[in-house]
């Protein structure tokens, strides 16, 4: 790339599942042709920016640390440094819930001219206050939900806060169709296909409802095919008929399957209003945002279902609802055009 592009620092926290990740990758595909993107990763997936077509280096979450939190941020600290030196960025951009004090500190140490920090909207009632002056930084992005248009909160910087609609890693046009996604995985063209995309487990349990949604979904003649994600701790055992891919960006294949089966996390949802595949949303409850509402709001726009499935009747029932569900055809579709409009706002602060 040409060295006279703007250089923009990524730095993405490590969730439960690769949704930070996502969210940087998904901005810095929009930039690519303005900026040299470069990635801070939190989340251990680094081989999935490096297929992107984008440089990273990696350091341990806190979550995966034993240092304790002062020492965690003073190593991290240093790392940014480090980081800062090498890239010389123009731009720092911060995707997550809390900026760590020790990003803050390089920041503020190495002379970083322009930060953003890009953070969801939608979080459960009663989540203690992040005590992060959001006059820190010069762009606040706020990931907006389903039906969410471009709105400017705050005009004056530094503060300028914005809510752009949702956020998809790809464009409509990087999504395979049906007969093109069942090639590339190797499936049968005439096959009927259930994904399953329930998460890395990481904080959930999910085995048992993970089996009890398979023997419901195979009772009435679906293959079922299982993602592992790249940061799963422990992979859930799975029956021998059961298939499993490890693809990434998932979105590009989604229309290779008749419905989805997984939980409601931010990308999730996104990937199911672009793909228009009919899904059973089963929301993880232990995650500080609310899954439960944002998959009610998706089920208002496409065919789905939004069940706990804890129990077998819960699981018998949301099944037996997705079937009624599985050949409508979306309505008209919200707008899911947040990364270019974040990708806006960031080229015109640089």
């Amino acid at each position: 790339m040409s060295s006279k592009r703007p250089t923009i620092l990524f730095f993405n926290i490590n969730g439960t599942g690769l949704g930070h990740l996502s969210t940087c990758l998904a901005y810095a595909h929009r930039l690519r042709e303005h900026a040299r993107p470069v990635f801070f990763s939190l989340a251990a997936a680094v081989e999935k920016i490096h297929d992107m077509g984008f440089e990273a280096d990696y350091f341990v979450s806190p979550a995966w640390s034993r240092a304790a939190n002062r020492h965690w941020n003073r190593q991290l600290a240093l790392r940014v440094g480090l980081m800062l030196e090498r890239v010389r960025p123009d731009m720092l951009v911060f995707d997550g819930t809390w900026p760590f004090h020790g990003l803050l500190h390089a920041a503020t140490a190495h002379g970083v001219r322009r930060l953003v920090w890009s953070n969801l909207v939608l979080y459960k009632d009663g989540m203690r206050p992040v005590p992060v002056s959001e006059n820190r930084f010069d762009l606040v992005i706020r990931l907006g939900e389903i039906g969410t248009r471009f709105m400017v909160e705050r005009e004056e910087r530094p503060g300028r806060r914005v809510v752009v609609p949702p956020v998809t890693l790809l464009r409509d046009d990087d999504l395979l169709t049906r007969d093109a996604a069942r090639a590339a995985l190797g499936l049968e063209r005439g096959g009927r296909y259930a994904l399953f995309s329930l998460g890395p487990g990481n904080l959930k349990d999910i085995a048992g409802i993970g089996r009890g949604l398979i023997d419901e979904m195979k009772a009435r003649g679906f293959t079922i095919v299982w993602t592992r994600t790249p940061i799963t701790v422990k992979d859930v055992p799975l029956p021998e008929d059961v298939v499993p891919i490890a693809v990434y960006p998932l979105a590009r294949y989604m229309r290779a399957f008749d419905v989805y089966v997984g939980a409601a996390g931010y990308n999730s949802c996104c990937e199911v209003l672009q793909s228009g595949v009919p899904a059973l949303f089963v929301p993880n409850t232990l995650v500080v945002d609310d899954q439960t509402r944002r998959a009610e709001r998706v089920a208002e726009a496409v065919p789905a279902v939004v069940s706990p499935c804890e129990t077998a009747s819960q699981r018998a029932d949301a099944v037996s609802r997705l079937m009624e569900l599985a050949g409508r055809q979306a309505s008209s579709r919200p707008p899911l055009d947040g990364a270019e409009r974040a990708a806006e706002e960031i080229l015109a602060l640089l």
